[in-house]
């Protein structure tokens, strides 16, 4: 079976280098942060989002934020994030158990790669699908989509692991099924809105699922 699994939120814990960077991106342009909980919903989505709806769609300070994130993050925000529990020993588990893996992640990627080129774990997955530095989309169902037809995978032998509503949907617009994590910035209520076909609590029970996708 295909796994595949959000980066931010999923595997690692990333707030403290995403909401520094969003700070310092903000300061750089002369406009105010949000307050933390407002920044932790900014977790999943492409940063040209937000910061286009906090600098008024100025595309001009939006672009130079977004460069001083990308700065900020080559220096230092790309290894400010931590392994949540568990999750090492999932991935081990389900590459053990014959599963694929790969991540499909809003983060650009260049800003991907490093961090799982870091991760001790991160040589298990097979592919990367990950958007442009130019993006503004999440652009999710695409790279699920891609990765179907790369690993010539039905999707009904496949699960998209996730945090957020943007996993959720980018599934069901794949036809697969969608398995949302509770111990990363989503809520139980936003991946069940978005179509999850399992919500759980622990990495431990994704490994089960799997297991019982494949025993029908």
């Amino acid at each position: 079976m295909l796994v595949l699994f959000d980066l931010d939120g999923t595997l690692i814990d990333s707030e403290l280098g995403i909401l520094a960077g969003v700070r310092h991106s903000l300061a750089s342009v002369g406009a105010d942060a949000p307050d933390d909980t407002v920044l932790r919903s900014w977790i999943g989505p492409p940063l040209r989002i937000s910061f286009g709806a906090v600098l008024d769609g100025d595309s001009e300070r939006v672009e130079a934020a977004v460069e001083a994130y990308s700065q900020r993050f080559r220096e230092v925000g790309w290894s400010e994030h931590t392994v949540y529990d568990g999750v090492g020993e999932m991935v081990a588990a389900l590459v053990e158990a014959g599963h694929r893996l790969a991540v499909v992640t809003s983060k650009t990627r260049t800003h991907a790669e490093p961090i799982l080129a870091h991760l001790p774990f991160g040589h298990l997955f097979e592919r990367l699908y990950a958007p442009p530095p130019a993006t503004a989309h999440s652009e999710k169902a695409e790279m699920i989509a891609a990765a179907l037809a790369d690993f010539a995978q039905p999707a009904g032998d496949t699960i998209m692991v996730g945090d957020r509503l943007f996993d959720m949907e980018g599934a069901v617009a794949n036809g697969v099924r969608g398995v949302g994590v509770l111990w990363g910035f989503g809520d139980r209520e936003e991946l069940e809105t978005a179509g999850a076909w399992k919500v759980v609590e622990t990495p431990a029970e994704v490994v089960l699922l799997a297991g019982e996708v494949i025993a029908g």
